[in-house]
């Protein structure tokens, strides 16, 4: 019996991938119901009112669940959390799963885990033969202390749930991300004033190329990773402009060397006046504030959309293979373990483009090595000798990533899917093999 933690997407990809491959196991997930950061009910969701996908749904939805025709090119948040309801309902993963239940400690024994969860303040005791660790990336808030005292209301980004906080206020947002953007758009109807400081640069994307969705439109052309990187960002120059036009830092890398920002309204309402970009904070006194090259302004509310760390409470770090000093866990394809064959770190992943359907593959991948180690197979035993050699390798397709906590976990698309897909065809492969095939197979490789 495995244990799932988590019911959001990556939790509910992963109790697919198990239930079809006949794999007994117990999901725990911390809400009354699946769906994650998605489900704006809750209590522990990070998500807003006004957030829509920022991938388009055809790219994003599994390929054996899609979204009905009647959901937009881009859903509304509440139609996602809707969708994973549908999905879980229709694969009945639901009565799989200890809900309302917090996974308080997991602990390696000889054999398996010990697993600790707490339901309505009752704690119970599991033991598991392995582990999937699917309980996402973005719900501890990385907030960074501000150079000085600040005297007017602060928050960080995953408090934000709508615009009514800041009416009549001037605020301050700090950071340039999708959420830090959405949300200083959603301020602009409601705050007195609206500023935005931005440390560094980003290359924007308009949601729509052609009337298309911007991650369908030139697919099918592959083009080498220059070349794209050159004609991709010609044509967002073309219909967007420098963001040095917009008062906004140019970025000093190339398109796709960071996630890139899906949003052009920002741009919009800095080119009206709606928002005023400003620099790097140096000093904090009150409820003013001075930026970068001496700039000073005074705020009622500053919101930090400055992301996210990545935080596994329930168990310790060095089960991980995450050292100190490390921004992330060092892990074959971001899941598997060098040295340990029952524990799989599932969704600790960032792609542009992988959608969940990259995650139910990934997911895919776990079930099936976990089918062949109970048979003890030699697919099994191949693949465990290259987790052992390329733990902590990254699939970065030659993009020159930032060197950020938040791009630690992140990979190239087509590389990443493409070596999952490869392990999947082997692995499902073998498995259809009788044991004497197998020997054979061993023989023939020695």
């Amino acid at each position: 019996m495995h244990a799932i933690i988590g019911a959001g997407p990556m939790g509910l990809a992963a109790a697919r991938q198990l239930q079809r491959h006949g794999i007994p196991f117990v999901g725990f997930e911390l809400h009354s119901d699946v769906g994650g950061l998605w489900d704006i009910a809750n209590p522990h969701s990070t998500m807003y009112q006004s957030a829509h996908l920022i991938s388009s749904k055809g790219t994003t939805a599994f390929d054996e669940f899609p979204m009905p025709d009647t959901v937009p090119p881009y859903p509304h948040h509440s139609q996602i959390g809707q969708y994973f309801r549908d999905y879980a309902e229709h694969f009945g993963l639901r009565q799989h799963y200890q809900f309302s239940t917090r996974v308080v400690r997991l602990e390696r024994l000889c054999q398996g885990w010990r697993l600790v969860s707490e339901h309505n303040g009752t704690q119970r005791e599991w033991q598991f033969e392995g582990v999937l660790i699917a309980n996402g990336t973005l719900h501890t808030p990385n907030q960074p202390a501000l150079p000085g005292q600040f005297d007017g209301e602060l928050l960080h980004a995953s408090a934000y749930k709508n615009a009514e906080i800041f009416a009549d206020k001037r605020v301050l947002v700090i950071g340039c991300g999708n959420s830090a953007c959405d949300i200083a758009v959603d301020a602009v109807h409601r705050a007195k004033s609206v500023d935005l400081s931005v440390r560094r640069g980003y290359h924007f994307l308009p949601k729509f190329i052609l009337g298309k969705p911007t991650d369908t439109f030139g697919g099918a052309i592959k083009l080498p990773r220059r070349l794209k990187q050159l004609v991709d960002g010609l044509l967002v120059r073309a219909l967007l402009g420098k963001p040095s036009q917009y008062g906004l830092p140019d970025p000093n890398y190339r398109l796709y060397e960071s996630h890139p920002v899906m949003n052009s309204l920002v741009l919009h309402h800095i080119g009206h006046g709606d928002i005023q970009p400003r620099g790097d904070i140096r000093a904090v006194d009150g409820k003013r504030v001075t930026f970068a090259y001496g700039v000073e302004a005074e705020y009622d509310l500053i919101l930090q959309a400055t992301g996210y760390k990545l935080d596994y409470p329930f168990i310790d770090r060095a089960e991980l293979n995450w050292p100190q000093g490390a921004d992330a866990p060092q892990l074959y394809l971001n899941v598997f373990h060098p040295l340990h064959d029952d524990l799989f770190m599932l969704g600790m992943i960032e792609a542009s483009g992988l959608g969940w359907q990259g995650r139910a593959e990934q997911a895919e991948l776990v079930a099936l090595v976990i089918a062949q180690q109970q048979r003890n197979s030699a697919s099994a035993k191949r693949f465990r000798d290259i987790v052992l050699e390329r733990a902590g390798q990254r699939l970065d397709g030659g993009f020159a990533y930032l060197k950020l906590p938040r791009m630690a976990y992140y990979v190239h698309k087509d590389s990443y899917r493409a070596a999952l897909k490869a392990h999947i065809a082997e692995l499902r492969r073998d498995l259809t093999t009788t044991p004497t095939e197998e020997r054979l197979d061993v023989q023939r490789q020695s």
